[in-house]
């Protein structure tokens, strides 16, 4: 029997039963636990992108006047 051979002898689509089957084990959330956890995840990155701005907006005042005399 050739590699070829051996290799034919699996389902051709058995990957998706086998998936299948994964996704069935998966403890999945409660539409409760994802709308707090999506929730929690948007104010974090609004609360990051506001300090990280203010960051950078510091950073760039701070080097046009270091850099930039007027």
């Amino acid at each position: 029997m050739t590699p070829a051979t051996a290799k034919q002898s699996k389902p051709r689509f058995g990957f998706i039963r086998d998936t299948i089957a994964e996704l069935k084990k998966v403890i999945w959330l409660s539409r409760r636990e994802v709308a707090y956890l999506t929730a929690l995840v948007l104010i974090v990155a609004l609360i990051m992108g506001i300090i990280l701005g203010a960051v950078d907006y510091g950073f760039s005042n701070l080097i046009n006047k270091l850099f930039i005399a007027k």
